[in-house]
């Protein structure tokens, strides 16, 4: 789902870059009305895990694999805003350090899954509580996500055939069923450990149960469960081999960490573990500075 650098044409992937900027800022000023005390582990975690929940990719059809995204799981869970803002910051270090996702085409990225794959999530999430809202964001915020990815490729000038986007919308559809379905197994789980937590994008009372069991599950998949993960490509990647395009593809900055995997590593497996681990941390970092950023604002004024 993540468009590299090469894929999109100047002017789309410039506009995207101007348009994403402001409306994340926008979105960080509102998100600080939907924050409260206590926040903080509660976005780190959560990042974390969609962060590890992203690098388990898991095949579909066609030839093709999938993984979870995440933006329906955090509007659910911290509130349409902060969400936006926990996946922007995903994104940003997937592209910076992992080279998943372009650095030129950040902005298509952010709007693709950050802006308006949360802002589809959101929609079902409130008119229709409980499980069948969170499996229409689910199933909403994929579709809309991918959807946009293909609309840019097709704005930047890339040919493709009706059979290709047909094959391709199938794909994207059943991917964006099992999101949907892993959305209201997570946030079920969740509800499980402390009734009433997803409910709420305020604290109640102790989170700690919650998030330690974010935080041990994060782990796992980030270090063990990626050893596991399948290495078909995903839908976008097995989209652009079709469309002859898959050889555009490049990164503008070297990393240590680039597909992630610790270069210089002893083992191909214990570099998997620690590129997942330290994405981990990274994650975590950002999406608990992200609240403190966002209180800590609010309290100055």
């Amino acid at each position: 789902m993540h468009i590299p650098d090469g894929f999109l044409a100047t002017p789309v992937w410039l506009g995207l870059d101007l348009l994403a900027a402001p409306v994340s800022g926008w979105l960080a000023r509102r998100a600080e009305r939907g924050l409260s005390e206590g926040m903080a582990p509660r976005l780190g975690v959560l990042g974390a895990f969609v962060f590890a929940a992203q690098m388990i990719n898991f095949p579909v059809a066609l030839g093709t694999s999938s993984h979870l995204i995440g933006s329906a799981l955090l509007a659910a869970t911290v509130g349409p805003a902060a969400a936006a803002l926990v996946m922007t910051a995903i994104l940003v270090i997937q592209a910076l350090v992992f080279q998943d996702g372009g650095l030129l085409a950040l902005g298509a990225n952010v709007t693709n899954m950050a802006l308006a794959g949360v802002l589809a999530a959101s929609i079902p999430l409130r008119y229709w509580p409980g499980r069948a809202g969170l499996l229409l964001a689910g199933i909403a915020s994929v579709f809309t996500a991918s959807s946009l990815a293909i609309l840019e490729l097709r704005l930047s000038g890339v040919a493709m055939s009706a059979a290709l986007l047909q094959g391709a919308l199938v794909v994207f559809a059943i991917s964006a069923l099992l999101e949907g379905l892993i959305t209201v197994a997570v946030a079920e789980a969740l509800e499980r450990l402390q009734p009433g937590w997803t409910q709420s994008c305020q604290t109640r009372g102790s989170e700690q149960r919650v998030v330690a069991a974010l935080g041990t599950v994060a782990v796992v998949l980030a270090s063990a469960g990626a050893l596991f993960a399948s290495s078909l490509p995903d839908g976008l990647e097995k989209f652009a081999e079709s469309l002859g395009i898959a050889d555009r593809a490049h990164a503008l900055l070297p990393s240590p960490l680039a597909d992630y995997e610790m270069k210089g590593a002893p083992h191909p497996a214990a570099g998997k573990v620690a590129a997942g681990l330290a994405g981990l941390v990274l994650t975590y970092a950002a999406a608990r500075a992200i609240a403190r950023l966002r209180l800590g604002g609010r309290s100055a004024q």
